[in-house]
């Protein structure tokens, strides 16, 4: 049976102005609520710049509490909307304790619920280890009123056990605020092969998971403060894909984007019937997939 939830997604370029950010956010989903969106989901660490291109103990100062400006400002933003918007935050947990946290308002304005990022990327313009904790609340979907969502960040995406976890959970959907692109000194080949590299690992999830996945990606060049790289230039290109990995819709990398995207979460259940991996499963024979390495 189908039941369609009208999905909006904001990709958008940042500034170092968190003010400017969230006023930018805030009319764009004015626009999308107005086009009949009933969940808004925005990009990684959306109030800000990907500050992780170097490591300064400076920048934890950029961190807020889950009862701050920001959130009561998303907050007031869901309610006034009557929408679903899923928030991507800089979380300062306690002195010296850090997370990179997406929080998810319902359209009542309250907090439905939160999932801190478990994987921690650290490489060259991606230091994150430096700022953020991993997460310590599992792989737990959170309940709103438009269905159950499997809210994952970024570099989460990368890794298939975090999706069948959600997915085992109960999640309706798959969701993946994120921040990633390139560095200019790669070849346009090698561009080209991240790229597609990370479409299809995420179309991946939502066929083997027989779920909708929706990613939201930021745009435009941030500069290295360091000067050590040519900074990063963001991808774009967030999409999303049916529970047998067709598009659904795939932006531009290099605009700012807002749509909104009809995602039958009905349809799952027919294309679980037809493919029924989670029937299958070896679940007895799993055992070493929690070992680092089997040997």
């Amino acid at each position: 049976m189908s039941k369609i939830l009208k999905t909006g997604i904001i990709q958008q370029k940042n500034t170092p102005d968190a003010a400017d950010n969230r006023s930018r956010i805030a009319e764009k989903a004015e626009r999308l609520a107005a086009m009949g969106a009933k969940l808004i989901v925005n990009q990684e660490l959306h109030d800000g710049l990907y500050f992780c291109q170097t490591e300064s103990v400076d920048n934890f100062d950029q961190a807020v509490s889950l009862d701050s400006e920001s959130t009561e400002f998303y907050s007031n933003l869901a309610k006034r909307l009557g929408v679903v918007i899923v928030t991507s935050l800089f979380e300062r947990r306690a002195p010296g304790l850090y997370h990179n946290t997406a929080v998810v308002f319902d359209a009542d304005g309250s907090e439905a619920g939160r999932y801190r990022k478990m994987h921690i990327p650290d490489d060259p313009a991606y230091y994150e280890k430096f700022y953020f904790t991993p997460g310590d609340l599992g792989f737990k979907p959170v309940q709103t009123s438009v269905g159950k969502l499997g809210v994952l960040v970024c570099w989460d995406q990368w890794y298939p056990e975090a999706a069948r976890l959600m997915a085992l959970a109960g999640a309706d959907m798959l969701i993946y605020p994120t921040a990633i692109g390139w560095e200019s000194s790669d070849t346009d080949e090698e561009k080209s092969r991240q790229l597609e590299a990370w479409v299809t690992v995420q179309r991946g999830h939502a066929v083997a998971n027989g779920l909708p996945v929706v990613t939201v990606n930021r745009t435009g060049h941030e500069p290295d403060p360091s000067g050590a790289t040519n900074g990063i230039q963001f991808w774009g290109n967030s999409f999303v894909a049916g529970p047998q990995g067709e598009f659904l819709f795939r932006a531009p990398s290099d605009t700012e984007v807002e749509a909104v995207v009809d995602v039958d979460l009905g349809r799952s259940e027919q294309v679980r019937r037809w493919w029924p991996f989670l029937r299958d499963r070896r679940i007895d024979a799993y055992g070493d997939i929690t070992r680092r390495f089997v040997d």
